[in-house]
Parts: structure tokens; C-alpha cells; sequence
């Protein structure tokens, strides 16, 4: 059985703050993708949109494109909830951007990066929550949904601890609950704002996806099971790599840690229905960006080897 190939790509901001620190790291390291979150400790949600098209024609200059808009949609209090999470990474405040309707701004600036994938999340954790407030709390996803399929980008839903799909079951749940309201008939529910009805499948694409996290779920304890992977693995288009050193509880670059990669690796791929999956290196090692993320390079080289896959 042929797996599908790795779509490699880096987080920008994992190498250095600065534009010019994540170009010449992709060019030392023969990289053609950078995924972009933050420029000089600025989520690019809170920037205007002539600093996004700055950024846009800089890398295009230097010969790079951008897989992934690695935004902090969601990654919020949900309205009229009480936050229940710890210490938050790369915090956001909507207030931030620069328009009031941020999410007509977040769609632009993958559109200006030309990103065919905008990252999402589902509220900091709170007690109750279910698959439904996203869409009834703000309707807000809703209105991302409906700009995802007119301007062709996929919504990725990452499972982040701090957040109410914090590992692989509920990622799993969170897309089970989206495929059983799909499969209603009209005037079921009705009371209840729900998702836009889409079936996932390889011939009409979804614009909502999973992004598996593997190192976020091990992180928490949780050994993914052998259901939810298969679940998860034909909607699944990208993924997240990184790795944790579970007696530290620290993250460490890909493959020096306790996460077993090449058999994650393996059981979701196999189940994949795409030719590529985008895998976007997360290196979480801001004391040595630029180094873990070379190694974390290595580190995918090493792991795609054993599993046999193609890196491309």
C-alpha cells in the first residue's frame, strides 16, 4: 500500500521572530513552505492588511510559499463562558485586529498569502461545552465556513489542551457530531444552530478538517485509540509535528522525545484518502528555535524513512 506523500513545512515563527530570520533558515535548509502565525511577536490577525501583503511579496520574492495561515481563530473565551484552561500559547485577543469583523479579516489574509489552509480551534476549555456553540454562541464559524468554500481554504480544527477539543477523542467526537447532523433531514433540530451541511468525502471537498496534534493528546496523558485514528484519518489533510519528553513534560524536537512518531505516523496515513498531507513542523523550543527546528527537519527525515514515506 502506497502512503501518502508529507507536504513538509515550518512554522515561521519557530525558527526566529523576524521575516528575515525564517527566510534564510528555509533557504539554508532547501525549504519552499513556510506556514505563517506571528512576525516580530505580532499575531498576523492584528496586523493590517498592507503589513499582510508586505509579508506576502517578501516570501514570494524569496521563492516561498505559505501552506498555512496558522491563525488564532478561537483560541478565546467563548461569550458567556467562564475559561476553566491554565497558561494559554500565543494568546489572542479579537479586540486585536485591526477591522471589527475579524473573521472576514482572517479569511483575507490566507487569501493575500495565498494559504489553502487556516487554522481554528474551539474555545478555551469551559465546563458543557458542545460541537454546537461554535456555531450558536457568535455564529462566527459559520461565517468562516461560508468564505472557506468561496475562496477555496480548508478550516483545520486543532486539538489544543487549553481548548475544548484538547486530544484525539474529542477531535474524533467533535468531527462525529459534524457527520451525524449532516445526515438529517431538513426540519430536524430546528431549535438548534448547527453546522453547514457537508459530508466529508475525496470527490466534494469538506472546508472543515481535523488537524491531528499527536504530541498535544500524548501530552495530556491520552494514547489515541485505534477507532478514533481511523475516524479521523479520510478528513484528515495536514498535521502538526512535534514531540514532548513526558517525564520533563517538555517539548523537544521530533523524534528526541516519547512520542512514537513512526507508528502515529503510520496508522493515520494508512487511512488517509490524498495523495499529500501537509505536515507542518510546531518545534515549541523558543530557547533554541532555530537549531530544534533543524533538527526536527532530521528528525521527519528519519521517521518518513522508517515508515517509508515520501517527503516532498
Amino acid at each position: 500500500m502506497t502512503l501518502p506523500r508529507l507536504q513538509l513545512s515550518v512554522i515561521g515563527d519557530e525558527i526566529g521572530p523576524s521575516l528575515d530570520e525564517m527566510i534564510s533558515f528555509a533557504h539554508e535548509h532547501g525549504l519552499s513552505r513556510l506556514d505563517m502565525r506571528t512576525v516580530g511577536g505580532r499575531n498576523l490577525l492584528a496586523m493590517k492588511t498592507e503589513e499582510i501583503i508586505h509579508i506576502s511579496r517578501t516570501l514570494e520574492k524569496a521563492g516561498i510559499s505559505v501552506p498555512a495561515f496558522v491563525s488564532p481563530a478561537f483560541k478565546w473565551q467563548a461569550p458567556g463562558r467562564h475559561a476553566t484552561n491554565g497558561k494559554v500559547d500565543f494568546a489572542f485577543d479579537p479586540t486585536l485586529c485591526p477591522i471589527e469583523d475579524w473573521v472576514g479579516h482572517a479569511m483575507q489574509i490566507a487569501v493575500i498569502l495565498g494559504a489553502p489552509h487556516l487554522r481554528i480551534f474551539s474555545y478555551l476549555r469551559y465546563d458543557s461545552f458542545r460541537p454546537a456553540d461554535l456555531i450558536a454562541l457568535t455564529k462566527d464559524l459559520s461565517k468562516l465556513l461560508t468564505l472557506a468554500n468561496h475562496y477555496d481554504v480548508t478550516l483545520q480544527l486543532e486539538n489544543e489542551p487549553v481548548c475544548n477539543v484538547g486530544n484525539v477523542a474529542e477531535l474524533a467526537a467533535f468531527f462525529k457530531s459534524v457527520e451525524e447532523w449532516a445526515g438529517k433531514e431538513p426540519g430536524d433540530d430546528e431549535e438548534e444552530e448547527t453546522f453547514e451541511r457537508s459530508e466529508p468525502s475525496p470527490e466534494q471537498p469538506t472546508y472543515l478538517r481535523p488537524l491531528v496534534d499527536f504530541a498535544n493528546a500524548w501530552s495530556t496523558g491520552e494514547r489515541p485509540s485505534d477507532a478514533d485514528i481511523a475516524f479521523l484519518a479520510p478528513l484528515t489533510t495536514a498535521i502538526h509535528l512535534k514531540d514532548r519528553d513526558l517525564g520533563t513534560k517538555r517539548t523537544v524536537p521530533l523524534g528526541d522525545g516519547d512520542v512514537p512518531w513512526a507508528a502515529e505516523l503510520k496508522r493515520l496515513l494508512k487511512g488517509a484518502r490524498t495523495k499529500e498531507v501537509l505536515a507542518s513542523i510546531e518545534t515549541h523550543c523558543p530557547q533554541d528555535g532555530r537549531n530544534a527546528t533543524a533538527r526536527s527537519i532530521a528528525g521527519l527525515h528519519r521517521i518518513a524513512a522508517e515508515v517509508g514515506v515520501e517527503v516532498v
